[in-house]
């Protein structure tokens, strides 16, 4: 769901990706759209899906809650860190949303979050890159730093060099828009509630995408 940012794959799509990939698999944990400050109803159904995240397998899950004033809710966080473990945690970009970004860096490592995934509260990690480095150096080997949003094969090489990171989170640029196979096409209506979208059009991955934006890390870790 990358129009939205991410939201919960179902059950059976976590299970499905577990059975097909060797590489590690990592579940977002987001049940909507829009902020990341929770009702009670909303973080329930958090809770049973990390639990369905660890019946499927996977390595790790993604997730992330801020109180109303944009700290982070750590009572809430830790419940699930706890429910997730032994599974790999990541905070993802409700990081972003933080009034003190170095605050929440201290939060996250006393809370003993493995991961953090961030632009550098900036729209793009190009543009937040300054940020992103500051944080890699306050985390230290205490904590992997994972700079996203808006990762491209160009840019890939010399944000890894401007930050001082060693993982880097890419969506919408590995992915390519795939012809339908319907043969009949019914253009007069779309199901959702964009009416410039077309249901005869699927955003998917591609391991051609893919595989550009590995070669263009790869080729900085060769240049060293």
């Amino acid at each position: 769901n990358l129009a939205q940012g991410g939201t919960t794959p179902s059950l059976g799509m976590m299970t499905v990706v577990r059975q097909q990939l060797t590489i590690a698999v990592h579940v977002l944990i987001r049940p909507r759209a829009g902020d990341f400050c929770y009702s009670k109803a909303e973080f329930a159904v958090m809770r049973q899906d990390v639990l369905a995240a660890k019946e499927a397998g996977v390595d790790g899950v993604v997730l992330g809650i801020l109180l109303p004033d944009g700290t982070l809710d750590k009572p809430r966080c830790r419940e699930l860190i706890e429910l997730a473990r032994p599974l790999s945690v990541t905070f993802h970009r409700a990081f972003d949303m933080t009034p003190d970004p170095h605050a929440a860096l201290d939060d996250l490592l006393k809370l003993g979050i493995d991961r953090l995934l961030t632009s550098g509260q900036a729209g793009t990690a190009v543009q937040g890159q300054a940020l992103i480095r500051q944080l890699q150096q306050q985390a230290g080997e205490r904590l992997i730093v994972l700079a996203g949003g808006g990762v491209t094969t160009q840019n890939a090489s010399a944000l890894l060099k401007a930050t001082g990171v060693q993982e880097l989170h890419a969506g919408s640029s590995c992915t390519e828009w795939v012809p339908s196979r319907m043969t009949f096409q019914n253009q007069n209506l779309v199901m959702g509630n964009d009416p410039g979208a077309s249901e005869y059009a699927i955003q998917q991955v591609t391991a051609r995408r893919v595989r550009e934006l590995l070669t263009a890390i790869k080729s900085t870790e060769i240049r060293g």
